[in-house]
């Protein structure tokens, strides 16, 4: 059972980020944050769904949104897949899972026959007021990144309307 719910305030919660940086959520109000949640640095689908923000990168800060990777792998790992993919985005290093808890993401899953845990491919959107206002959970790679950008525009304009 995930901590959080749509409509909920998230948690304001520090990770360590590549770039030898800190990650506090609440540094982030007033922009939208779009958090992926992936199994492992220098996978395929892994890989593909960090490219696919990658080129995308420019569409989601036309939308003052930033964009996150999350997995359990060391800063050392993230900063090596960051480099050799070219991401201008951070990674979020989890070791001891506690992000993974908060969103509810780590799951049963089997692999050569035999059930371990690992994390579930899943997506959120926290608006600027920190509240969650998507989530995508099982996430399918393709088309997955223009999904993200078609609701984070839809919720875009939603506040814009409501500011008027």
């Amino acid at each position: 059972m995930s901590l959080i719910n749509i409509g909920d305030a998230v948690t304001d919660f520090v990770a360590l980020s590549t770039g030898a940086k800190e990650f506090k959520l609440s540094d982030f109000r007033g922009q939208f944050l779009v958090i992926y949640f992936y199994p492992k640095d220098n996978t395929p689908g892994c890989t593909q769904e960090g490219l696919a923000f990658r080129e995308a990168y420019e569409k989601f800060t036309a939308l003052n949104a930033v964009i996150l990777g999350v997995s359990r792998d060391s800063i050392k790992m993230h900063e090596g897949f960051k480099v050799k993919q070219a991401f201008p985005f951070d990674l979020l290093s989890d070791p001891d899972e506690a992000l993974c808890t908060l969103f509810d993401v780590i799951k049963m899953k089997a692999m050569y026959g035999k059930q371990v845990r690992g994390i579930e491919r899943s997506t959120f959107i926290i608006d600027p007021n920190g509240v969650l206002i998507h989530e995508w959970r099982k996430v399918k790679v393709k088309n997955h990144c223009e999904d993200v950008l078609t609701v984070l525009h839809e919720g875009c304009q939603l506040k814009t309307v409501q500011q008027e």
